[in-house]
This record gives C-alpha cells, sequence and structure tokens, in this order.
C-alpha cells in the first residue's frame, strides 16, 4: 500500500512494506530525486536496516549461547508496517516484536519511522523503544537511493559529492559482505568526490572516521541537486549497484560483520544498547534544489 504526503515544494511516497521511501518529487518541476527501483540494477529505493545494518559472519549470531539466523540488513525491510497519518505532512510508520521475529531475533522491540516534510525539506527519524524488562541490542542504518542524472538528463560523470568537513575518505574494503581491515584513501578535491561507477565495482565505501555530518549530490549541467544532513550516526556508505546511476548515502548506528567477527551479539562493533523502558533516536534530513 503506498501513501503520499504533500506541500506546496515537494511530493513524498512512501510504502507500508518497509515503511520504505518510494518517491520524492518537485511539485511544479516535477523532477523525480529517487531512484527509480529498476530490478535489474537494484529493485529496492531507501530501505530500512533493522535490526542490524550489513551483514553477518555465516549469516548467524549469538546471544546468550543460542545461535540465530538473520539475513543481511535484518527483516524490516520486508516487513509490513502499520500507519498513521499524524498531520497533512507528517507519517508515522510502525513494526512491533511479534512470535516470527522473537524466534530469530529474541527482543521486544516498537520501531518507529517518522517522515515530516516541511519546505523543500523531507526529515526521517527513527524511533526505537524498548518495552521488556531487559536490554534490547540493535542497529539501524538507512539506505536511501537518489537517482544521477535527475530526470534522465546528462549522465553518471556529471555528479559529484560534496563533503562539508572531509578532505579525503578513509574506506574499508567489503570481502564477501564483511568488513575486511584493508582501507584505502580517496583524496576529495576541495571537499569534492567526482561520481564513477567504478567507484563501486568492490561493493560500498565503508567510512568510520567520517567527519562530514552534510553531503550535498550536485551536478556540472544546472543547479538541480540536493543535500544530506545526519547527525549521530557514527559509520556511513555510499554505495550504488554495478553501472546503475544512482548513488546511496547511508548513515548508519550499527556495521557489518567484521571477517574475524567472534560473532556475539553483544560485543558486536557498532550495537546499540538500550535499557527497560528506554527510548532511542536520530534523524537525517534531505533537502532538494
Amino acid at each position: 500500500m503506498l501513501i503520499a504526503i504533500e506541500n506546496e515544494h515537494i511530493k513524498a511516497t512512501f510504502a507500508t512494506k518497509g515503511a520504505e521511501l518510494q518517491s520524492v518529487s518537485g511539485v511544479h518541476s516535477s523532477t523525480e530525486y529517487l531512484w527509480s527501483g529498476d530490478p535489474k540494477f537494484w529493485g529496492k529505493f531507501s530501505p530500512v536496516l533493522f535490526p542490524i545494518v550489513g551483514a553477518l559472519k555465516d549469516n548467524t549470531y549469538f546471544y546468550q549461547g543460542q545461535a540465530y539466523t538473520l539475513p543481511r540488513h535484518g527483516f524490516a525491510r520486508d516487513m509490513e508496517f502499520d500507519y498513521r497519518q499524524v498531520s497533512e505532512h507528517e507519517i508515522l510508520f510502525t513494526l512491533r516484536h511479534n512470535e516470527e521475529t522473537l524466534k530469530i531475533y529474541p527482543f521486544e522491540f516498537r520501531l518507529n519511522l517518522r517522515y515530516r516534510i516541511f519546505g523543500a525539506s523531507l526529515c526521517c527519524t527513527y524511533e526505537v523503544h524498548n518495552p521488556a524488562t531487559k536490554e534490547l541490542l540493535f542497529s539501524v542504518g538507512a539506505h536511501p537511493a537518489f537517482a544521477a542524472p535527475l530526470n534522465q538528463q546528462g549522465c553518471y560523470s556529471d555528479y559529484s559529492l560534496q563533503f562539508n568537513k572531509d578532505q579525503e575518505l578513509v574506506y574499508h574494503h567489503i570481502v564477501a559482505n564483511l568488513i575486511s581491515d584493508q582501507t584505502s584513501v580517496l583524496a576529495l578535491h576541495d571537499g569534492k568526490l567526482d561520481l564513477k561507477h567504478e567507484l563501486f565495482y568492490d561493493d560500498a565505501l565503508v567510512l568510520k572516521q567520517l567527519q562530514s555530518d552534510e553531503i550535498t549530490l550536485m551536478n556540472s549541467k544546472n543547479y538541480n541537486g540536493l543535500t544530506f544532513k545526519f547527525e549521530g550516526f557514527p559509520y556511513f556508505g555510499i554505495w550504488a549497484a554495478k553501472d546503475a546511476d544512482f548513488v546511496c548515502l547511508e548513515p548508519w548506528c550499527g556495521i557489518a560483520d567484521a571477517m574475524d567477527s567472534n560473532q556475539q551479539l553483544a560485543t558486536k562493533e557498532g550495537i546499540q544498547q538500550l535499557a527497560p523502558q528506554g527510548n532511542w533516536e536520530r534523524t537525517w534530513k534531505v533537502t532538494f534544489f
């Protein structure tokens, strides 16, 4: 089921499955800013990563001596969320634990995704509540894919990412979906990374020391683009499917297992710990122009 909210500047459309953002377009320009979801390359738009980010070693983790299996990026992206339209410009999606989730993830939880539009901006807030009497262990991540080129005008190499606080990117290599200790450095030119498809031929650029909290997707042919702002996310991924015309900007509170992971959830790198009856939230915002 699809639901839309709209103001005088932008229209945003969401699916109840996965609480996934499906489209953001300009009301007057009709510019579509999100990737088309072409299954030939990658059939998603902006999946929600929960309760893990990335892959587990052998798709398995251990908790209190028991083994559990979870797919890459967890299960939330494939589940139906409840929803409530809070106002004309705000919608709230909710996912709760159930008998099936408890079999593979032995935690009670409530996950909210709160989307709000104001002006030419879309704001996404993740809200996690722990209703249980024991600690909740989880990760959350974003995975929005933005079109490049916009409106199929121009080409991928017309586009670049402008970082507000970095002059180089130190990224970890991915081997068989796991994080390697091997790193490489991408030099930025005045904070700018020119996009080219081969950047992502070996999977995502996984950043553990990103200083920037604002990234602008711009192009050399016209003024259209977007500015992506995020805060409180210790990890960041940049990715595109091979030769696909999009770029994913992915703030994460969590990360895939390292190649030498001991697979223990309680000590997993990036795992979030939420006390009983506790609340947790993080927000990212994107402004379109």
